[in-house]
């Protein structure tokens, strides 16, 4: 229960932020699909296990995954815990991003 609304709600601050800095519904809805399910996608794309890797490490996807995660942890590119804080970073980041241009743009 605790993790599904972490994982629940990190997204959803992630899009508060992102409708904050960009100031358009139709754009922050296209915004936070992409970032959320496009970034898997095109990590087939990539071909060197190293890249990949470091990307999945920072993806907000692969992050929300890992935090759901109770067996089979070693296969996964982050530790619950790490995944916790990824996703509290990309929350922290898109929030302070939008409310700085909120300051900056509507003081």
């Amino acid at each position: 229960m605790t993790t599904a609304c972490v994982r629940s709600r990190s997204p959803s601050l992630v899009s508060l932020g992102v409708a904050t800095l960009v100031r358009d519904s139709a754009t922050a809805i296209g915004v936070i699909p992409a970032l959320l399910f496009l970034v898997p996608i095109l990590l087939g794309v990539i071909t060197d296990p190293t890249w990949r890797q470091h990307i999945e490490q920072f993806a907000p996807s692969s992050a929300g995954l890992a935090i759901q995660a109770t067996i089979g942890l070693d296969a996964l590119p982050l530790s619950p815990w790490a995944g916790l804080g990824v996703l509290a970073a990309w929350a922290g980041a898109a929030l302070v991003a939008g409310g700085g241009a909120l300051v900056l743009r509507d003081a």
